[in-house]
């Protein structure tokens, strides 16, 4: 394993030094320095020149072929909104690299520990703001030109995602198995939850919209990781950044969030009813939740990746407060409390 490891990493280096070549920017004698990557297969690292500004090359698996990348295609669409996401300064389709507008380390999440009360609302207020701006020009701008108008959180993808719970979080990392009667009953509550989910308008959405993907530069948010962008309900990318499980929200400031997001549709000229949008709030947030908490199992058990682990706990809370909320889970949570004692 090690050695596949040194030879990886080799190979690595070779591209970035052969792109640093092609580029111009070998001459300069640039340090390399690997940063931490997401949970995909591409890797990222930074260069910083001995004058100029750094870059960041994110490293694909393979070769790429740029034109029909995702990423590109949603950046274009983003950038026309227009919404701060990183700068594209060029790419090799040969070397798997893009090159990109360096924008530190500073995520939302990190930022927040250090953030004053008045910089922590008014940085939510912006996110808030930027959600808002992607679904009111995200209509305006549809064509099948861009890839997250021919792409949805149908039916079959939201039930894909509570059943990636199932098997990654509850039978895999928590190794507790469901009884045919249980898989049944969940069948018949997963059905109620997604069915309601795929037939709400749908809006553009960034699919990953939390404080781990939103960077802060120079005093202003940048939106990141927005390739799988897609259409899906107007309370998809909310819940995924107030039921964060990177970040504890308090009940306050959820209300509020929640209250200037409607304001903003209200000054659009789209009017939501204040209970009925939060009870769709917290049915997309409860779906969301049980997502990531699949992706924790599955990231710690299959990938051997345990920094997801100490996300859990919030997550379940956020995940137990909505069932708890509403009688139509009672069901739901019988279920799943008899596996997770948390949400007991």
């Amino acid at each position: 394993m090690s050695d596949q490891r040194t030879a990886d990493g080799a190979h690595l280096r070779d591209r970035i030094e052969r792109y640093l070549r092609e580029t111009g920017m070998a001459g300069d004698e640039p340090r390399v320095v690997p940063l931490t990557g997401d949970a995909s297969d591409r890797k990222y690292f930074r260069i910083i020149p001995v004058d100029g500004p750094s870059i960041v090359l994110a490293l694909h698996a393979g070769a790429i072929e740029f034109a029909s990348l995702p990423f590109a295609n949603v950046g274009g669409l983003l950038q026309q909104i227009p919404l701060p996401v990183p700068g594209i300064l060029g790419h090799s389709d040969e070397l798997g690299i893009v090159a990109l507008q360096d924008l530190g380390d500073v995520t939302l999440q990190a930022h927040l520990g250090a953030a004053s009360p008045s910089q922590h609302a008014a940085l939510y207020r912006q996110a808030v703001a930027l959600i808002e701006q992607l679904q009111r020009r995200g209509n305006e701008l549809e064509s099948d030109a861009f890839l997250p108008y021919r792409i949805a959180f149908d039916v079959e993808k939201l039930t894909w995602e509570l059943d990636f719970f199932a098997k990654h979080f509850v039978e895999g990392y928590r190794g507790s198995a469901f009884t045919a009667a249980e898989r049944a009953a969940l069948t018949v509550e997963w059905a109620a939850i997604v069915d309601e989910l795929a037939s709400e308008p749908r809006v553009l959405c960034h699919r990953d919209y939390h404080s781990r993907n939103l960077m802060l530069s120079e005093g202003s948010l940048y939106i990141i990781d927005f390739q799988d962008a897609r259409m899906g309900p107007d309370t998809y990318d909310l819940a995924s950044l107030l039921r964060d499980s990177y970040v504890d929200i308090t009940d306050r400031e959820l209300d509020e969030l929640i209250a200037y997001f409607l304001a903003l549709k209200q000054r659009d000229g789209e009017s939501l009813p204040q209970d009925e949008f939060r009870r769709r709030f917290d049915l997309m947030a409860l779906q969301r939740n049980l997502k990531a908490l699949g992706t924790f199992g599955y990231q710690t058990i299959t990938r051997r990746n345990t920094v997801y682990i100490q996300y859990i706990p919030r997550t379940l809370r956020y995940a137990k407060t909505n069932l708890e909320k509403y009688p139509r889970f009672a069901r739901l949570r019988e279920i799943l409390a008899a596996h997770v004692e948390e949400l007991a």
